[in-house]
């Protein structure tokens, strides 16, 4: 299967306790190291997603934003 460029996709298993392996060509891409912290977020329709750390505070004050949009439409 072909992906756009700079996109990717893994697939991993879920162990017995729930927990999955991040792949070693993401985590040297997102230079994840022993003890660095992820934020996943979930949404029941979308999914899961999954972001290092020098993302998370871009992502969250979208979410946060959208947010907001949402509750002035109520």
């Amino acid at each position: 299967m072909e992906f756009p460029e700079g996109k990717y996709a893994w697939l991993v298993k879920i162990g017995e306790k729930g927990q999955f392996v991040i792949p070693k060509e993401a985590r040297d891409m997102f230079d994840l190291q022993p003890g660095s912290s992820i934020l996943v977020l979930g949404d029941a329709r979308r999914g899961l997603a999954i972001l290092p750390r020098d993302m998370q505070s871009k992502f969250v004050s979208r979410i946060f934003a959208d947010m907001e949009v949402e509750d002035n439409h109520e």
